[in-house]
């Protein structure tokens, strides 16, 4: 396992994807990042997205969002898969930041939900998790070895030494 790594860092409503050794790092607060490791073409990627409303919790899923989140999440897809779909070796898991719950009534159909369910559709299984505080999350993930992990935002803890990307 190489001991210097390039790190880049993911912006909300964009994705990565590479078949090269490096580090992906996503700052989550009232957001969401899919990791989707293909194991057979050894390439990985991770999308982050924005919970819709800017309230840092899941809003409402409507057919705007429906329909822009999978144009992207299409996108991605294709940019990690490639024109083939196998189901058994890809690898997916979805990271979700929220503030904690209030009294308000939570939505029926999240953006996890959706992605989860677009998921299925192409027979990749997918884990989920969401973390509820008020203190934002950092996600990692290494696409060439489909390895991901939850730190501090500001530290990369359990993290192979890792040298910025010029840029």
């Amino acid at each position: 396992m190489p001991t210097d790594l390039t790190e880049v860092m993911v912006a909300p409503d964009t994705y990565h994807v590479s078949p090269e050794p490096m580090l992906m790092i996503a700052d989550l607060h009232g957001a969401l990042a899919l990791c989707l490791h293909d194991e057979g073409r050894r390439v990985g990627g991770l999308l982050h997205l924005r919970f819709m409303g800017g309230t840092g919790r899941p809003s409402d899923v409507t057919d705007n969002t429906l329909s822009s989140v999978l144009v992207v999440l299409d996108r991605f897809k294709r940019a990690v898969l490639g024109n083939t779909s196998r189901g058994a070796e890809v690898q997916a898991r979805i990271l979700a930041h929220a503030l904690p719950p209030t009294d308000a009534g939570e939505p029926s159909a999240s953006l996890v939900d959706l992605i989860q369910a677009d998921l299925a559709d192409g027979k990749i299984a997918c884990g989920t998790q969401t973390t509820r505080r008020t203190e934002p999350v950092r996600v990692c993930f290494q696409p060439f070895e489909g390895r991901m992990w939850i730190c501090g935002p500001n530290d990369l803890r359990a993290a192979p030494k890792a040298r910025r990307s010029q840029g």
